[in-house]
């Protein structure tokens, strides 16, 4: 995964998986990230989800969810 190639509109449980593992110096592996994209209503059929989205619906989460 190349900077060029990264798109944080469109990463796969995978790049996102690699991408929050660094970020947390944890192990995160891809089916954990993509059960949350799954959860979330963001896993599009190609696979991917925009990283945006996705930290906002675990933020929402912490926050205690929707005020709707």
């Amino acid at each position: 995964m190349t900077a060029e190639s990264l798109k944080i509109t469109a990463v796969t449980p995978q790049q996102a998986a690699k991408i929050l593992a660094s970020a947390y110096r944890r192990r995160i592996d891809a089916e954990q990230v993509r059960e949350v994209a799954e959860r979330a209503g963001i896993l599009r059929a190609d696979g991917t989800f925009s990283i945006i989205e996705y930290v906002a619906y675990l933020a929402e989460e912490v926050a205690g969810g929707r005020e709707d």
